[in-house]
């Protein structure tokens, strides 16, 4: 059976988890790419073939030019609409385009949940072709809010402003990294912050459990610690998969991050693939589960069990050390993979010594990634507490 990747820059989540899985599922795997080198180096076995991935009539006549497709599918937050249209194009299951779309489209997100009555955010929308000051004039804004780019990703240029000069000056300094981008301007949504993890075929939907997300200080939202949630509490569970459901999501993998406060869950973003910065493999692991196969199978027409399998009653952690400065970096530890006591910690490095970087504000700043399951919270605190406590980096001007 033939499955068309659709993919950007190479991504653990591809590379370590899709692509395992497709080859233990005996697929055949073409990737399509606009960046065809690192992908042929970081997988040399694997045909890949270029194409602009953004523009889904590439999309489909790349596919159309090589073997028959029996899965079209992309873990790319970019790429989902293009790879559902594609799928549709050729009569394979996949997901719909407008939910997609909708998931991807910050603004349309808002527009659909107050449409349909889950939920109404204050939002406006920016247009690419509007200069921020002429767009504010006028415009009650709620104080505090958050601008970011209505089609953005990674927490990148997602910013808190206070007031209105603030608020001026996080969106002429993203329009100067981002010329011409689309930006939305939404309320502040108080709460902690919590991830939901699903899988569903279409037919059924299953809740995989999820994580408490820890920030870095305002005005910015770099993540810097995951720690994982067995079971959300059921009323907050039922809000967020109402709010999924009037986006029309509910197909494949699904990372959906949301606040609680006082009782009441409000989605921030709705990612339509699996969790990045290796939460994903950190899942497989931790649930015992061939997670990266039934997100495949579903793209192939299978259905997904009443039962998962999943195993319950462990704790995890990922956490997240990052840049705090520009500079290169000049020293920095290698990729470790360790045992503390009932703990199994894996450290792996997500930049490269001699890497010169600005700060982004976001995971791009990542320096490495820590992993760890073990049998308690409080066991597997100790093990990645002691184990940061002895890493040292060093970034030079």
């Amino acid at each position: 059976m033939q499955l068309h990747l659709l993919a950007l820059n190479p991504t653990d989540s591809v590379t370590e988890g899709f692509l395992p899985a497709a080859r233990a599922m005996g697929l055949d795997v073409t990737v399509l790419t606009d960046q065809p080198g690192p992908h042929r180096a970081a997988y040399p076995d694997t045909e890949v073939v270029r194409c602009d991935v953004r523009d889904f009539r590439a999309v489909i006549s790349a596919v159309a030019q090589g073997p028959a497709p029996d899965a079209v599918f992309t873990n790319s937050d970019h790429l989902q609409a293009q790879a559902a249209l594609a799928a549709d194009w050729f009569g394979l299951p996949g997901k719909d385009w407008r939910a997609a779309l909708r998931a991807k489209d910050k603004a349309q997100m808002r527009r659909r949940l107050a449409g349909a009555g889950a939920d109404t955010v204050w939002a406006a929308e920016l247009a690419a072709d509007r200069e921020p000051a002429e767009f504010l004039d006028g415009l009650a804004v709620p104080y505090p809010c958050v601008v970011k780019p209505r089609e953005g990703v990674a927490g990148e240029d997602v910013v808190r402003a206070d007031d209105r000069a603030a608020l001026l000056g996080h969106c002429e300094r993203i329009r100067d990294r981002r010329p011409g981008a689309a930006l939305v301007v939404e309320e502040f949504l108080p709460g902690d912050l919590y991830t939901l993890e699903t899988l569903g075929d279409g037919d059924r939907l299953h809740v995989l459990g999820g994580f408490r997300t820890e920030l870095s200080p305002p005005p910015h939202f770099v993540e810097e610690r995951l720690t994982f949630v067995p079971a959300h509490p059921e009323p907050v569970v039922e809000q967020v998969l109402g709010q999924l459901e009037a986006l029309g999501v509910g197909f494949g993998a699904c990372h959906t991050e949301f606040v609680v406060h006082e009782g009441r869950a409000r989605l921030i973003e709705v990612n339509y693939r699996a969790i990045g910065d290796q939460c994903d493999l950190l899942l497989a692991e931790l649930l015992g589960i061939p997670y990266f196969e039934r997100v495949l199978a579903t793209h192939l027409g299978r259905p997904l069990p009443d039962d998962l399998g999943a195993r319950t009653g462990r704790a995890a952690r990922l956490d997240y050390p990052c840049a705090d400065r520009p500079g290169t970096l000049t020293a920095a530890p290698g990729p470790a993979d360790l045992t503390f006591g009932d703990v199994r910690l894996t450290y792996r490095p997500a930049r490269e010594i001699g890497e010169w970087r600005e700060v982004h504000h976001s995971n791009r700043d990542f320096l490495g990634i820590v992993r760890a399951i073990g049998d308690s919270a409080e066991s597997v605190d100790r093990a990645v507490d002691g184990f940061l406590a002895g890493l040292h980096w060093e970034i030079t001007p």
